[in-house]
């Protein structure tokens, strides 16, 4: 009798599995397809980091660049100040040996320092 039976369901039992396998396929092809959308927004947010990551080294270098300006920037206006100092030192003697107001030099540094602060 259990021959009788396999021989009777076992074409029945093979066309289910076949049926469940085709279900499988098609649930893992449907869920395949859902999902291509979101493995494409992981793809272009994974580039995008990628390009944030060079524009945060591109603006840290240019920031590297910009310190590196600004500190050149200050030792030239320290060797203006100094030049300028030595360069008013023969003059300052001269008026001095000539008898010239100082006072009168000063006032003018001292008002255009008023004018521009």
């Amino acid at each position: 009798m259990a021959d009788r039976k396999d021989i009777l369901l076992g074409p029945v039992k093979r066309q289910l599995e076949e049926i469940i396998e085709g279900q499988r396929k098609l649930q893992g092809e449907i869920f395949g397809r859902l999902l291509e959308p979101t493995d494409a927004v992981f793809d272009l947010l994974e580039q995008s980091s990628g390009t944030f990551r060079k524009q945060s080294e591109a603006l840290e270098q240019a920031s590297e660049a910009l310190g590196e300006t600004a500190r050149l920037m200050q030792t030239q206006a320290e060797l203006f100040e100094k030049t300028i100092k030595l360069m008013r030192e023969p003059t300052e003697l001269a008026k001095s040996a000539a008898g010239v107001d100082k006072t009168r030099r000063q006032t003018k540094t001292k008002s255009k320092k008023k004018k521009s602060s």
